[in-house]
């Protein structure tokens, strides 16, 4: 049937459903048929349903709650219009009863037709429960209605909803789900629509309900969920991320928007992994523009091509190269500088001494020496736990440079170190190697049984390095609480369970050049915290400045340079290159 017969059908409906409630009406009242009044209601109706909404065109196999108010409007407007000409003839009662009548026969025909035209076609072989019963599990359900899959139950932990329905699905406990499953049967899928949720709720629910099901899906954050999309397509599989995810309760995000509204940030290493979060950033908190400093032509490449925003300037040059990042400092006038470039990867920077050095040490000095002089208002050095009583050049290196963060005459400029752990899904994360190693078929190389790491995800880091930024003076060091250490190996087994690939098997392979057992983020226990939790402070470390600078300069020409560093750093304790377990 066609449009335009759809829409004549809508008003033969009107006029067969104002006779047949006007019908009850009188007999019910007791008063004697009038076929004038019915013949103006029916003519005030069909002209209000034309000129009201457009109501006479609303399709009936796509109703919604929004289609029955619409329609209770359309037709009160019309109530108002006939019901002062009949006041005196009839009492008004027995019209607004007949209007009751009227708008409910309405909707039942209404909604009958929408169950009857969108009532599933699809055997429904499969189980699904969703675990939520909130605003997003009322959506995955109605998505999900003519689908291939039952859905058997609601679970939420709110007692409050428990023991209600949502059309006529059952909102149950864990406790209840775990009873009606049974310990020998699984149900085919569960959907957590708890896009607000904790990692630590989403993981201990995880925990107690995967011997139940033989699929666990959930919705992404909040933040990262498409509003003009279905929530259906946005499931994903679980990962470890989800699980091993901290949101910081105490971001300050209108701290952070007014640290970056209307500021010039220069980054260095604005094409790695926490470079260009830090771009996304500042982006996000209405910079004025980024200067986005890498040497790597494709990072560079690879962020304009994602961000593609006016407001960010690429440079591709090294921070090693004194002369050009002078003419950036001199051309862009920057309020803030965030230099995250460093080389990073322990193994490699082992191998690879000497480079390390200059890029990690040198660049960083070439950085603080420019902002000090062209008055650069804030400088903000991404550190790591690798610094604290470091264990291989990369780390010494790293803490040399808080040293010379710490130490300089910064003059005008605040000059101020952030050190945090591990960073999910960055180039150098363990992640990303299980993942292709998993995805190998195994095995999974750990390095040792019991090294520890700490985890942070990279738009957590760098906000709450932003925070610190804007809250920072000069010469303060900041910890970012990364929680309680995680054991690779342990990280690894939940890998392979969320894989599903049981048969992939985890080999030790021993500890690599310059790598330790523990990572630490505090050299001793005289820090103090800041206005937020998750930020802390550690106690300076005084070293005299003209003393650091003259064994920098002796560290970059001397021939052993392990030995240069053990003496600018006392408690660096070099591992040797054999592998032990």
């Amino acid at each position: 049937m066609g449009v335009i017969d759809k829409r004549i059908l809508n008003i033969f409906v009107i006029v067969f459903l104002t006779f047949a409630t006007f019908l009850w009406s009188f007999w019910v009242f007791h008063i004697s048929f009038d076929i004038q009044i019915i013949a103006i209601v029916v003519l005030i109706r069909i002209l209000a349903s034309i000129l009201i909404f457009k109501d006479f065109s609303l399709s009936w196999s796509k109703v919604t709650q929004k289609t029955f108010i619409l329609k209770s409007i359309v037709y009160s407007i019309a109530f108002v219009f006939y019901a002062p000409f009949y006041y005196g003839h009839f009492f008004l009662y027995f019209l607004f009863s007949e209007l009751v009548s009227y708008l409910f026969a309405m909707n039942f025909c209404m909604y009958s037709y929408y169950l009857l035209v969108n009532r599933s076609r699809t055997p429904k072989n499969k189980t699904l429960v969703i675990y939520g019963a909130g605003k997003a599990g009322l959506g995955l359900e109605e998505e999900f209605r003519n689908s291939q899959y039952k859905i058997v139950c609601f679970v939420d932990d709110d007692q409050r909803l428990q023991k209600r329905s949502i059309d006529s699905i059952r909102i149950i406990s864990k406790k209840q789900l775990k009873e009606k499953i049974g310990p020998n049967n699984k149900y085919d899928l569960l959907l957590i629509a708890m896009p607000s949720a904790s990692p630590k709720r989403i993981n201990l629910i995880y925990e107690r309900l995967r011997p139940y099901f033989y699929e666990i899906k959930i919705l992404p954050p909040l933040n990262k969920i498409l509003s003009n999309s279905l929530l259906s397509g946005q499931l994903k599989n679980i990962t470890v991320e989800d699980l091993l995810a901290r949101h910081p309760k105490d971001l300050d995000k209108n701290t952070i928007s007014t640290f970056i509204k209307n500021k010039v940030i220069m980054i260095s290493g604005a094409g790695g992994s926490i470079g260009s979060e830090i771009v996304r950033q500042c982006l996000k908190y209405e910079a004025k523009c980024i200067i986005a400093i890498d040497h790597s032509e494709f990072n560079l490449y690879q962020l304009v091509e994602e961000l593609k925003s006016d407001k960010l300037i690429p440079l591709m040059q090294s921070v090693l190269n004194e002369t050009s990042m002078e003419r950036a400092f001199l051309e862009y006038q920057p309020d803030v500088f965030v230099h995250a470039a460093a080389y990073k990867h322990v193994p490699l920077v082992e191998s690879n001494m000497e480079e390390g050095i200059l890029n990690n040490i040198l660049g960083t000095k070439i950085c603080i020496d420019l902002a000090i002089k062209y008055d650069v208002s804030k400088f903000i050095l991404i550190s790591t736990d690798k610094a604290v009583r470091p264990t291989n050049v990369m780390g010494a290196t790293k803490r040399i440079c808080e040293l010379y963060a710490q130490n300089v005459d910064a003059k005008n400029t605040q000059i101020m170190a952030v050190r945090f752990g591990n960073v999910l899904g960055s180039s150098g994360s363990v992640i990303p190697k299980f993942r292709a190693q998993i995805e190998k078929g195994g095995p999974i190389t750990v390095t040792h049984p019991e090294i520890t790491r700490y985890f942070m995800l990279i738009p957590e880091a760098c906000e709450l390095v932003l925070q610190a930024g804007a809250i920072g003076k000069n010469a303060e060091l900041f910890i970012l609480d990364m929680g309680k250490p995680i054991k690779i190996v342990d990280l690894a087994k939940k890998m392979i369970e969320l894989s599903g690939k049981m048969d992939v098997k985890i080999e030790f392979t021993g500890l690599r050049p310059g790598e330790k057992l523990y990572e630490e983020l505090l050299l001793d226990d005289s820090d103090h915290k800041t206005l937020y939790e998750s930020i802390m402070v550690a106690r300076k470390t005084d070293y005299s400045i003209e003393q650091l600078e003259h064994d920098i300069a002796e560290l970059f020409v001397c021939n052993d340079k392990l030995a240069k560093l053990k003496e600018i750093l006392p408690e660096f304790n070099h591992q040797n290159n054999e592998r032990v377990l």
